[in-house]
């Protein structure tokens, strides 16, 4: 898992984090680098940057 459900908690203070939110969540990040990583590749690199995304 690449999210840290404390770490979610300091984003929106006062509020609680589901741990069905977390694993959402993380699942959406971890699209998100594997859809950076076509990109870069289409593109020739083998580094994904932030315009990857």
């Amino acid at each position: 898992m690449l999210i840290v459900k404390s770490a979610l908690k300091g984003v929106v203070p006062g509020f609680n984090i589901a741990s069905d939110f977390a694993e959402a969540l993380d699942k959406k990040v971890q699209e998100l680098i594997k859809e950076a990583a076509r990109r870069a590749e289409a593109n020739g690199r083998k580094t994904i940057m932030a315009k990857d995304l």
